[in-house]
């Protein structure tokens, strides 16, 4: 089914070539512009900021509660009639180090509130929390994309192999660009989209 979006492309290669670049470019000028700075740090409104600032020019969605269940394969993230209750709860999430972080990232996965595009905006999120709490980041580079799928998969169970993958992927170089712009890179290709790169765009 392809997804109702503002460009009224109704061709699904399409519409991902275009979401791909558009939300990419997007991507490019948080961090370029310093919007990111603007984001609330650990919250759902900054997670919603920054969904919105991704897909906005895509979907009307964007940056809003999704109003239908979904679901990955068998697993099914949070039923609408849990999810807003659920994203109270994962703002009150502690978030003071390593572990605490990756748990409440691994909780708003689970929450999946947005209609599509929530790996990706949870990514930049999951790292804003990591750079204001313990001066790091993730080097995305250096988390294999099998190995990080099937982490999260299990994290709905156990979260030990994320947990050992993101701790061993962390850098202080907090403000490199260049790292930033590959991690979007990486972030695409963990969901299928890896026709540009952020920083020719």
């Amino acid at each position: 089914m392809i997804l109702e979006n503002k460009l009224k492309i109704t061709d699904q290669i399409k519409l991902a070539k275009v979401e791909e670049k558009i939300s990419k470019q997007k991507a490019r000028q948080l961090f370029d512009s310093g919007d990111i700075s603007k984001v609330e740090v650990g919250t759902f409104k900054g997670l919603a900021f920054i969904h919105a600032y991704l897909f906005e020019d895509i979907y009307d969605f964007a940056g809003k509660i999704r109003e239908v269940n979904i679901a990955k394969g068998d697993f099914r993230f949070a039923p609408l009639i849990y999810l807003k209750p659920s994203l109270v709860n994962i703002d009150a999430m502690p978030q003071s180090n390593e572990d605490e972080i990756i748990e409440k990232y691994v909780e708003m996965n689970i929450a999946h509130p947005f209609r599509e595009g929530n790996g990706r905006a949870t990514r930049i999120w999951l790292d804003l929390i990591f750079k204001k709490e313990i001066n790091q980041v993730v080097d995305w580079n250096q988390v294999d994309k099998e190995d990080y799928l099937s982490a999260m998969q299990r994290s709905v169970v156990k979260d030990v192999e994320i947990k050992v993958l993101l701790k061993a992927a962390l850098t202080d170089q907090i403000n490199d660009r260049s790292l930033f712009m590959k991690g979007i890179d990486v972030s695409y290709y963990y969901e299928g989209y890896s026709q540009f790169k952020t920083e020719d765009l």
